[in-house]
């Protein structure tokens, strides 16, 4: 386009209702914050047993986790935004997976991963945590002894659509009581002392 093109389309006026230059494109801005949250998922997987080798198989080339723009496994809590919990969980390693947590930044979101992780499963023990929704805020639940990969690309993206969902700029969903609420074991005024 030349010079004179840009002058003389100024010195038209305006540009009437419903013209868009080629290329633009007209979107709120949380919606676009939003997409751009699901599409870029960095998980942080805490996994143990069983259910860690399928989510080993997940991120490999045959179910290939990349084409759901969540195939950045990082090992620093601090890169990412999404914890994957894949197998049992025991009483001693419970401070360190809140510690992770807690070293996590805002927003961020939890996949409990397999019976273990969502109930304890079959090892009904006292050291082992009987759901680890008692001690983080799950936002999506894995069935299975051990789920298959294709159960947890499911879960990813039912989770890139409750992001897409309840994402906004400002993460005002963060504010909502539900997510502001400690869970249930951590609650004081729930303790029988």
């Amino acid at each position: 386009m030349a010079m004179t093109d840009v002058s003389d389309r100024r010195a038209a006026g305006p540009a009437p209702i419903g013209y868009l230059p080629e290329g633009a494109a007209l979107t709120r801005l949380d919606k676009l914050v939003g997409w751009c949250r699901k599409n870029s998922l960095w998980p942080m997987p805490f996994a143990t047993a069983c259910c860690g080798i399928e989510l080993m198989a997940t991120g490999a080339s045959r179910h290939d986790l990349a084409r759901f723009g969540a195939e950045v496994f990082r090992f620093s809590p601090r890169q990412c935004d999404l914890m994957i919990v894949a197998g049992r969980v025991v009483m001693k390693m419970l401070p360190v997976l809140q510690r992770i947590w807690e070293q996590m930044p805002e927003p961020k979101w939890c996949i409990s991963m397999g019976a273990c992780a969502s109930t304890g499963g079959v090892f009904d023990t006292y050291g082992v945590v009987q759901g680890i929704d008692r001690f983080l805020p799950v936002d999506v639940y894995v069935p299975g002894c051990p789920p298959r990969p294709e159960q947890l690309i499911q879960a990813i993206v039912d989770l890139q659509e409750k992001i897409q969902r309840e994402g906004t700029l400002f993460c005002r969903e963060l504010d909502a009581p539900e997510r502001q609420q400690l869970p249930r074991a951590l609650r004081t005024e729930e303790r029988k002392v």
